[in-house]
């Protein structure tokens, strides 16, 4: 038998915590709950959790802060649960690094169908383990490691943008239509923001093109989608 998986819900509103603990538990994980940023890291160092879901206005280290502080350790998929519901705050959500974004109220039975969603991403991108390093250019995807590099300088990528970017990886010079990159990265069920996927790949282009190789790698394909470019090679035209 083994180990339940654990899950960190970081949530100053004791009622919200104890209902997440109540739901995550009928679905068999092992919840660890904290009420404010620095308690949440302290369990994290304890037993890193495999998913975190974790409200913005927290006392003390805020969401985003947390969030930035956990991936530092580990690149866990991240839900961002929170009172924040403009179409604004969802971005900037993403922009931080958020997998998800639920807005309360919310729907514990669709919060719980999003935790299971996530964490078979997160199981797919694992089950990489056994696919060959993909190489394109000066781009190398290591997916037993989960581990990025340009031109042997390592790229930092959430496990989403790891996704995102294994899947362009995968088929150099196809154009990917954003809702080729929902079904492949975040599932056919996906019911977000049209803008998830712009988000993530403006995250992730940010961090490829902070080193001089990785400028126009990823193309836009106005009107249609996305791609990476075929050769892997620098282009100067790079289409933003």
């Amino acid at each position: 038998m083994t180990d339940p998986i654990p899950i960190l819900v970081v949530e100053d509103d004791a009622k919200t915590r104890a209902l997440l603990r109540t739901y995550l538990e009928r679905e068999g994980f092992a919840v660890q709950d904290a009420a404010d940023g620095s308690a949440a890291l302290a369990l994290a160092a304890a037993r890193p959790p495999a998913l975190a879901i974790l409200d913005l206005m927290l006392p003390g280290l805020d969401g985003f802060a947390l969030c930035r502080r956990l991936r530092e350790a580990a690149p866990l998929p991240v839900i961002f649960l929170t009172a924040r519901s403009t179409e604004d705050d969802k971005v900037a959500g993403l922009q931080q690094g958020a997998d998800d974004y639920v807005t309360k109220p919310f729907s514990p039975r669709e919060l719980m169908a999003r935790v299971h969603a996530l964490l078979r991403r997160a199981s797919s991108v694992a089950a990489q383990a056994t696919e060959p390093v993909l190489t394109v250019g000066p781009l190398r995807l290591d997916g037993r490691r989960r581990q990025a590099a340009l031109a042997g300088r390592p790229v930092a990528l959430t496990p989403r943008e790891f996704q995102l970017l294994g899947c362009l990886a995968g088929d150099p010079g196809r154009v990917f239509s954003r809702g080729d990159l929902i079904g492949r990265v975040w599932g056919l069920n996906y019911d977000g923001m049209d803008r998830t996927v712009d988000v993530h790949v403006m995250n992730l282009r940010r961090k490829i093109e902070a080193l001089p190789c990785g400028a126009g790698l990823i193309q836009t394909v106005f009107g249609v989608g996305y791609r990476l470019r075929e050769d892997g090679e620098h282009d100067d035209r790079a289409d933003g």
